[in-house]
C-alpha cells in the first residue's frame, strides 16, 4: 500500500474514533437529561466522568490526525444520531427508570467498542505512539463498559 494511501486510511480511521467519541459525549448528555436526578445522582456523576473521558480521548487523537496532514472531524456519526433518536423513543416507551437508561448506555458502549475494534483491525503501518494511544483508550473504554454493565445488573 502506498504511503499516501496508508496515511489517508489511518487519518480516516482516527477520525472515526473522534466521531464515536463525539457520539459518546452526546449520548451521555442525552442520558443525563433522561435521568431523575433526585433518585440517580450517582449515575449522573458517572456519565459526566465518561463524557470527560471522551473529551480527553479526542484531545489525544486530534494532534495525531493533524500530524498526519489531516483535519480532525467535529461531527458525529449518522449511526450515533440514529441511536440517540432510538434511545429517546425507547425511554419514552419504557420509562425513565435507572435500568432502561443503563441498558441504553451499555448498548452505546458496545457500539463504541466495536468502532475501536474495527480501527484496531484495519489500521496499517501504524506509528507506535498512535497504537499505544488507541490501545489505552480501548482499555479504558472497556472498563467503562464493565462499570455500566455492573450497575445495570444491580438495577
Amino acid at each position: 500500500m502506498a504511503m499516501d494511501t496508508t496515511i489517508e486510511k489511518n487519518t480516516e480511521l482516527l477520525n472515526d474514533l473522534i466521531e464515536v467519541n463525539n457520539d459518546r459525549i452526546e449520548g451521555y448528555a442525552k442520558a443525563i437529561d433522561l435521568i431523575d436526578a433526585s433518585k440517580d445522582a450517582d449515575i449522573i456523576s458517572l456519565f459526566e466522568r465518561f463524557r470527560q473521558q471522551s473529551r480527553q480521548f479526542k484531545s489525544a487523537l486530534a494532534p495525531l490526525i493533524t500530524r498526519e496532514g489531516g483535519t480532525p472531524t467535529e461531527g458525529t456519526r449518522t449511526m450515533g444520531k440514529l441511536y440517540r433518536m432510538w434511545m429517546d423513543i425507547k425511554i419514552n416507551i419504557t420509562g425513565h427508570d435507572r435500568k432502561s437508561i443503563l441498558e441504553s448506555c451499555e448498548k452505546g458502549e458496545d457500539i463504541f467498542k466495536n468502532v475501536y475494534d474495527k480501527v484496531w483491525e484495519n489500521i496499517d503501518e501504524i506509528d507506535p505512539q498512535i497504537l499505544s494511544i488507541v490501545k489505552s483508550q480501548a482499555d479504558q473504554q472497556l472498563q467503562a463498559h464493565n462499570e455500566i454493565k455492573a450497575l445495570r445488573d444491580e438495577a
